[in-house]
């Protein structure tokens, strides 16, 4: 006789359409990253020079804050899955705040370079940085919304019955992706010599 636990049907966290959507964004992204690649064979060494100009140790730094936000989020989904929605709130409620510690770093950063004069006409290596930094951090805001409106309707009780999370799973992914593409692009960007 089996049990419940080996009748339960596996199933893919969040909805069909999230998935679809975040293949597409991983689409989009790729294909900026493989220009990336490509610019940087044809010209290395400038590549190395301009790189060179940015500060690895707020990369880190965002990297952190953004991997700090995906890892509150998880907690959360864990939360409401236990049937802890309240608890799920307040863990979302960190990882919009881990969250915005990168958009103020971020922004610090951008406001840097474009005192320094290394704008998107700098250079190849910075129209390529701008270009895959600004599309992420375009991700990275939604993504903030989203923690807020899930944090008050875990608060309202949304999702308090078994199995009815699809929302939440799917706007968590949301972040998982974003968290991914950073963590794609913060070698490419800051690391490689």
């Amino acid at each position: 006789m089996s049990t419940s636990a080996e009748r339960q049907v596996a199933r893919l966290p969040g909805d069909l359409a999230m998935w679809l959507f975040i293949l597409a964004e991983l689409t989009v992204f790729a294909l900026l990253i493989l220009s990336f690649a490509i610019t940087q064979a044809l010209s290395g060494a400038q590549f190395a020079a301009s790189r060179a100009l940015l500060d690895g140790s707020i990369g880190l730094a965002l990297t952190l804050s953004l991997l700090t936000a995906g890892f509150f989020a998880a907690l959360a989904v864990h939360r409401v899955r236990a049937g802890h929605a309240r608890q799920a709130s307040a863990w979302l409620l960190a990882a919009l705040a881990s969250g915005c510690v990168y958009v103020v770093l971020k922004g610090r950063e951008f406001g840097h370079l474009i005192d320094a004069g290394l704008d998107l006409e700098y250079d190849r290596f910075f129209t390529l940085y701008w270009i895959l930094g600004g599309f992420h951090f375009l991700h990275v805001l939604p993504g903030l919304l989203l923690f807020g409106w899930l944090a008050w309707r875990c608060r309202r009780g949304v999702y308090t019955q078994a199995g009815k999370h699809g929302e939440l799973e799917s706007c968590v992914l949301y972040w998982h992706m974003v968290d991914l593409i950073w963590v794609l692009l913060f070698p490419l960007l800051y690391l490689q010599r």
